[in-house]
């Protein structure tokens, strides 16, 4: 930890368990960021007859009226923000509006108010266009028009289980959703953040987000409860592996179906619109690749937690929320640990199945990104993390890279080169150091790189919380605005607010924590109990300032981020949360958390402030998938050879010749109370590029397979005949427009 000289962690401390080594800068890295322009300024009426009148006044303040509150969130002057001159070029300050105008509009609110003379309402859907058209109008003028399907803060929402919440967004953030045009996307999560048909600027525009960590992808400390249950069971639940093994045989308490019920209960609309009211404008959506398939022996909930992505999908779109898709787990586990799908030892491009076991994932990864890459989803699904925390090394440099490289052109394949043409491409730093990425992936199209950058994972010392405050800018400040300047969008997909590794099933169940001295893989010395640290019910005005300033400062140092995570789920034995310093939402609740994230700009001093923008190619623009073929030909697929097991040739290998699965999409059964279904909209086929024909991995016919889980020490198998597909997968171009029926093979 940081001492106050250039130590930032007590001697002899070890790497986080979820995060390799960080270079530390000595200059605090700062963004100040408060985005002046206003994309919108409109005005709705609200059941009950409350009005919200958007609008710019002279002390630059925002207010509602005549509610009875006012925000006074104060927007920063015109000119002031370092990094923000490309953005106030692209969205233009709004003209001063006179003095008299502004006293006409107050005196008519407040005849409709006084003489309650609001009997429908009124909600706002004329959103300005990319192209500049618009629909009925637009988002620059203040205009209105009846429709139910659209609404601020203060309208009420019916779900579709029939119970209803009433919308609450501070920030002047909108919701919109029109059963019989479900794909439109034009909701906005705040004033500050573009809406969906807006372009999002990458470096400019900051990703200020959160994981919905443990919901399709159930995690022993998010859901603790799951895994109680089967805790005294000869084989415990400690992976989603064992979970499932123990649900499928517990048929009288509901067996797998256990999960979907979780997939229901655990996240819903309500937590969507939540997330948009807390300030933020992104979501990283982790799931397991058993939502496309799985092997007949694999224990894994197959299909299912697809309905709830696309409910996910649904739901952002209509709080305005941008997706970063996490393929989280890989086929024979890309790192070993519990959240990979079973917990143990990695078989991903590791022993003799780990060359099948990519094919496999490429399956998965080129799946989804046809799904997401179709005009319907892409306004929406804007972001792809193809793998989550792969533990390059093990895997090694090599491999990872040529497997990330046949990924990418998969994903461009599917959706296209250039701006607007398909998601970004996130790809998680294996734990290998900033160094190893740079002068990487130079021209790559629109790909950022991800680090989960945590605290809690080396060993432990005994400091308050508040001697942790500057960490983050010390360590994470300086490294951020170079990585950013020289290889591109860097993003944290993941951080916390935990400083040490206690909380129940943090480590993993039963593992114990170093800060209690009980960790049961490897000697640690006791600091002390962590009551102090998971009893969030007893901490006093200083721990919760510390916490928050924490939690400011991280966010400040890494600029782009997803909080890990949105929930955490309370345990079964003590009926509370046991890892606060993991959920954002307890945090909000509690008073620990900031109530608006712009709060953290300048929290590290300001000193060193990323300059935008970045270079045309990392955004789509100019150069953008003009990779050097000098990388191309140092990275080829298959890879040279696997760590442990050499040349994929002498390996077990599927082949290119199965038939193309397409994800279904959700189909409009249920709507909210009052909106009548008349008219079908088109869902897509699935599939958007009909030339990217060729046919998924698929076993050789009378061939025999190791289980994609094997012992990565096992003995490579006598090779079955085989033709292989050496060749790398090209982009091809994409013919307008991209919806058709899904190819065959």
């Amino acid at each position: 930890m940081y001492d106050g000289s250039s130590n930032y962690y007590a001697s002899g401390a070890g790497q986080p368990r979820y995060m390799a080594s960080q270079p530390y800068g000595d200059n605090g890295g700062s963004q100040p960021y408060y985005n002046e322009s206003f994309a919108h300024s409109q005005q709705s009426m609200l059941p009950g007859g409350n009005a919200s009148t958007y609008n710019l006044n002279e002390n630059r303040s925002y207010y509602d009226d005549p509610a009875a509150f006012r925000d006074n969130v104060a927007l920063a002057p015109v000119g002031q923000n370092r990094d923000l001159s490309e953005k106030n070029e692209l969205y233009a300050s709004p003209k001063a509006k006179s003095q008299r105008k502004a006293k006409i509009i107050g005196a008519l609110v407040g005849f409709v108010v006084i003489a309650g003379a609001v009997v429908a309402i009124l909600y706002f859907t004329v959103i300005k266009k990319k192209d500049g058209t618009s629909t009925s109008g637009s988002a620059g003028k203040n205009s209105t028009t009846l429709n139910v399907v659209s609404g601020a803060s203060g309208s009420k929402i019916t779900m579709e289980n029939g119970t209803s919440f009433t919308y609450t967004n501070p920030f002047g953030g909108y919701w919109y959703y029109d059963p019989n045009d479900p794909y439109k996307s034009v909701a906005r999560p705040q004033e500050w953040s573009p809406a969906l048909n807006e372009t999002f600027k990458y470096g400019i525009d900051k990703i200020r987000g959160v994981n919905l960590g443990g919901w399709l992808n159930p995690e022993p400390f998010i859901a603790p409860a799951l895994y109680q249950k089967y805790l005294n069971n000869p084989t415990p639940a400690v992976d989603e592996w064992t979970l499932c093994e123990n649900m499928a045989q517990d048929t009288a308490g509901g067996g797998l179906n256990q999960l979907e019920e979780h997939y229901k209960t655990f996240i819903t609309e309500k937590d969507f619109a939540e997330i948009a009211a807390a300030g933020l404008n992104y979501i990283r959506l982790p799931i397991g690749y058993w939502a496309i398939e799985k092997r007949p022996n694999e224990p894994f909930l197959e299909g299912v937690s697809w309905t709830y992505v696309l409910k996910a999908i649904k739901w952002a779109r209509k709080y305005g929320l941008r997706i970063n898709l996490d393929l989280h787990t890989m086929p024979g586990s890309q790192n070993g640990w519990n959240h990979s799908g079973k917990m143990g030892k990695i078989g991903f491009l590791r022993g003799p199945m780990g060359y099948a076991n990519a094919q496999r994932a490429l399956n998965h990864i080129r799946i989804l990104a046809e799904f997401i890459s179709q005009p319907q989803y892409k306004d929406v699904v804007t972001m792809f993390g193809v793998m989550n925390e792969p533990l390059g090394s093990d895997i090694g440099k090599a491999p990872l890279f040529a497997f990330y490289l046949e990924a990418y052109n998969i994903v461009r394949a599917a959706g296209g080169t250039g701006e607007g043409n398909g998601p970004w491409i996130s790809m998680h730093n294996g734990f290998l150091g900033n160094s190893e990425w740079i002068g990487s992936f130079t021209n790559a199209d629109r790909v950022t790189l991800d680090q989960h950058p945590y605290l809690a994972f080396s060993q432990p010392n005994a400091d308050p919380m508040e001697a942790f405050i500057n960490v983050p800018c010390k360590a994470w400040g300086q490294s951020t605005n170079d990585t950013q300047a020289q290889f591109g969008l860097y993003n944290a997909g993941e951080f916390s607010l935990a400083v040490n590794d206690c909380g129940l099933f943090l480590n993993e169940v039963n593992g114990g924590s170093r800060y209690e001295g009980d960790y049961i893989h490897g000697a640690s010395t006791r600091i002390g109990s962590c009551d102090p640290w998971t009893d969030y019910q007893n901490y006093d005005a200083q721990m919760k300032a510390s916490i928050k300033s924490f939690a400011l400062s991280s966010m400040d140092a890494l600029q782009n981020y997803f909080f890990w995570t949105w929930k955490i789920g309370p345990s079964a034995v003590s009926g509370k949360v046991e890892t606060p310093a993991w959920s954002y939402q307890l945090g909000l609740q509690e008073g620990y958390m900031p109530a608006d994230p712009r709060e953290a700009a300048g929290a590290c001093g300001n000193t060193n402030p990323w300059q935008p923008p970045l270079q045309p190619w990392m955004t789509g623009g100019a150069g953008a998938g003009d990779i050097p073929q000098t990388f191309l030909a140092s990275y080829t697929w298959p890879p040279t050879s696997l760590t442990t097991v050499g040349p994929p040739a002498g390996l077990p290998s599927y082949t290119p010749t199965g038939s193309i699965i397409t994800l279904k999409p959700e189909t409009a059964t249920t709507t909210a109370s009052g909106v009548k279904i008349t008219k079908t909209a088109d869902p897509g086929s699935g599939w958007n590029n009909p030339k990217d024909n060729a046919g998924l991995y698929v076993e050789i016919e009378g061939c025999g397979y190791l289980d994609a889980y094997v012992d990565p020490e096992t003995a490579v198998p006598a090779l079955c005949v085989q033709s292989r597909d050496v060749s790398r997968r090209a982009p091809e171009p994409i013919p307008s427009p991209a919806i058709t029926p899904p190819p065959t093979a």
